[in-house]
């Protein structure tokens, strides 16, 4: 039976590892929906906020379901109700309020990540190659786990399968996939094949995302230096 994955953290990287995790898991999803939310008001649809979405609650966005799944396995989902039917833009608004989601967590990777990078230039000349001190290290840490997540996050949910935004924008821009996504138990297939993509992907995933937020924090750090 393998190790819970809060013990696992702590083992690899110490409470600062689970904080970071915890933490960018929680504010991610929250403004990943948010996203949308925001995108579908600018679209006419005020369905976000008379279902009360418009907020930062967790419970809001993930419900109870997911927050136990995170709390057993680390991993959670959320969502945001938009009435695709009240889009100004048709087709175009319902690929851009899905969009939107995606976005907001290319923003928060940008962001995290840049600033890693100017943390490392900041502490790149320490006396004697001495190491940085704990609360440098453990900052960078946490800097690199928004970054990390975020771009993991983008990149799964832009996968074309239901219910990620990935199905919703191509479906929208690519109107001849419609038949597709409408065939009677392509919900249920897309379910099966969305964990079979994560279960034997994700840790590529996962892998390859870790690569590109190491990459960009290194650009930015050599491109001050």
């Amino acid at each position: 039976m393998g190790t819970w994955w809060v013990t696992r953290l702590i083992e690899t990287g110490g409470y600062i590892l689970l904080f970071s995790w915890v933490f960018w898991v929680l504010l991610s999803i929250c403004l990943h929906e948010l996203a949308h939310g925001w995108a579908a008001l600018e679209q006419g649809d005020d369905t976000p906020r008379l279902t009360g979405h418009m907020t930062m609650n967790p419970l809001v966005h993930m419900g109870q379901m997911s927050l136990l799944m995170f709390a057993i396995v680390g991993i959670a989902w959320g969502a945001m109700p938009v009435n695709p039917n009240r889009f100004r833009a048709g087709r175009v608004g319902d690929a851009q309020v899905s969009a939107a989601g995606p976005a907001m967590n290319l923003a928060l990777a940008l962001a995290t990540l840049t600033c890693l990078g100017v943390l490392r230039a900041m502490t790149a000349g320490n006396v004697n190659g001495a190491p940085p001190n704990l609360f440098v290290q453990n900052f960078g840490t946490f800097l690199l786990v928004g970054g990390w997540l975020n771009l993991t996050l983008m990149a799964f949910n832009l996968i074309p399968i239901p219910p990620l935004d990935g199905s919703t924008i191509l479906r929208s821009l690519v109107p001849i996939t419609e038949p597709i996504y409408q065939h009677e138990g392509f919900d249920r297939f897309g379910l099966l094949l969305l964990l079979g993509v994560f279960w034997f992907g994700g840790q590529y995933l996962f892998r390859y995302a870790l690569t590109a937020a190491d990459w960009w924090a290194t650009f930015i750090k050599t491109s001050l230096l």
